[in-house]
C-alpha cells in the first residue's frame, strides 16, 4: 500500500499519525452516521483531536472524506496470475470488495455529487484517486506488453490515452455495476465483463469462449 499525505496547508509540521487517525477516524464515521450527518467534530472526538487540528490540514468534510476514501483505493494491487485476463479480473474484483464497504460506497457517492459544483473538489478527487490508482493500469498494461498480450503504442501520446481509456472502462464500468445499477461485481459478472473488455463485441461468442478459456483458466 502506498503512503499518502493529504494536502494541507503551510504552518507546524503535519504528524503522520494524526492523519492516520483522523483518516480512519473519517471512515468510522461515515460508516456510523453517513456522509450528510458527518461532522469535523464528530470526526475530532473520534480521532481524540482538536477540531482545529483538522482545519489546519482540511479545508471542509468534503476534503476531507476525499482523502478517507483515497486510502482505500490505495490498498488496491495488481496480482501476477499469469495472464492479462486473469490480473483484470484479480484487480476488478478487488476493486468491487472496496467499494462494497460502506465508507467507500457513502463517501465516494457523496463528494462526486458535491463535484458536480466544485470544480476544485473535483480536481481533488481526480488527483487523489484517479490519477494515483491509473498506476494499475500502467503496471498491468506494461507487464502484458512484456508477455506479448498487448502490442506497443507507438508513441507516448498514444500510450497516455490508452491508459485514460483503459481507466476510465473498468473504473466507470465497475463503479455504475456497484454503486449505480447496485448489482453484485461477482467472479460470473467479472468474467464476463473482462472477456468483453479484451475481445470486444463483434465477435461470436464461441469464439471469445474459445480464446480466453473456460472460468479458470490460467489460474
Amino acid at each position: 500500500m502506498q503512503s499518502r499525505r493529504p494536502a494541507g496547508r503551510a504552518g507546524r509540521p503535519r504528524s503522520a499519525a494524526a492523519d492516520a487517525a483522523i483518516l480512519a477516524a473519517t471512515r468510522a464515521v461515515l460508516v456510523e452516521l453517513g456522509w450528510s450527518k458527518l461532522t469535523l467534530g464528530d470526526v475530532a472526538a473520534r480521532a481524540g483531536v482538536a477540531k482545529t487540528t483538522l482545519y489546519r490540514r482540511w479545508a471542509g468534510k468534503n476534503e476531507l472524506v476525499v482523502d478517507a476514501v483515497a486510502e482505500l483505493f490505495d490498498e488496491l494491487e495488481l496480482p501476477d496470475r499469469g495472464t492479462l485476463a486473469a490480473d483484470i479480473e484479480g484487480v476488478v474484483l478487488q476493486f468491487a470488495a472496496i467499494l462494497a464497504r460502506p465508507e467507500a460506497r457513502s463517501g465516494l457517492m457523496a463528494v462526486v455529487a458535491e463535484a458536480t459544483r466544485d470544480d476544485a473538489l473535483r480536481e481533488r478527487i481526480r488527483a487523489s484517486i484517479v490519477d494515483r490508482q491509473k498506476r494499475l493500469v500502467l503496471e498491468g498494461r506494461a507487464r502484458a506488453q512484456k508477455r506479448g498480450e498487448l502490442p506497443w503504442e507507438a508513441g507516448p501520446e498514444e500510450a497516455s490515452r490508452t491508459v485514460d481509456l483503459i481507466f476510465d472502462m473498468v473504473a466507470g464500468a465497475v463503479v455504475h455495476r456497484t454503486l449505480v445499477s447496485a448489482e453484485p461485481a461477482d467472479e460470473e459478472w467479472v468474467r464476463d465483463f473482462t472477456r468483453i473488455l479484451l475481445l470486444g463485441l463483434t465477435r461470436p461468442a464461441a469464439e471469445r469462449l474459445g480464446e480466453c478459456g473456460s472460468p479458470g483458466r490460467d489460474r
